[in-house]
């Protein structure tokens, strides 16, 4: 099991992450934030999908999902400094090369309604791209949220989706819908 799962299994067992808040009682309303300071302090390999298409690969320490900036370690380079409002989304990855022959699976691959990583969620962005996944943060009121991909043998590990550059996000059984919806050429 991964830090991820293993930080988050005990939260899992205390909280009601609905909104990523939890009960009065349970380890308090800081609690998500602090779980997600722990894991993302670590050394993490991203790839930063800009809103315009640009990619940008490197190792981030401090990513977090409500500040406004994060640095990047380009492989070979200066360390950069990524403004959010400017992305797409922010990918999570297990190598920075990847595997230009392998494509993801498309949809749910007949997942199960949820997981330990949450309830079902597609994400159609500007870009025509679809993600699908499950999440534990969503709502629609925030800049974004973490989804983990429906493939098991994704390269992403998880993915920080900015809302300003979806066109629909759907939850539940409608994840489903527009996932088939998107695979139909019949996409929003």
């Amino acid at each position: 099991m991964g830090r991820f799962k293993r930080a988050l299994k005990p939260w899992l067992a205390r909280a009601d992450h609905v909104g990523g808040r939890a009960h009065p009682g349970h380890r308090g309303p800081g609690a998500f934030c602090r779980l997600m300071e722990d894991l993302v302090s670590e050394l993490n390999k991203v790839v930063a999908h800009y809103a315009n298409g640009k990619l940008v690969k490197g190792t981030t320490r401090d990513f977090f999902p409500n500040r406004p900036t994060f640095h990047l370690t380009p492989p070979s380079g200066p360390v950069m400094e990524i403004r959010c409002r400017e992305l797409k989304a922010v990918f999570f990855v297990r190598d920075l090369i990847g595997d230009d022959r392998r494509r993801d699976l498309r949809g749910f691959v007949a997942g199960p309604a949820e997981t330990p990583h949450g309830k079902k969620i597609a994400v159609a962005f500007k870009d025509g791209e679809l993600l699908c996944g499950y999440t534990l943060t969503f709502t629609p009121e925030r800049d974004g949220f973490f989804l983990f991909p429906s493939d098991p043998g994704s390269n992403n590990r998880r993915v920080y989706v900015m809302m300003a550059a979806t066109t629909e996000v759907k939850a539940g059984p409608a994840a489903e819908e527009l996932a088939q919806r998107h695979e139909g050429g019949q996409a929003a």
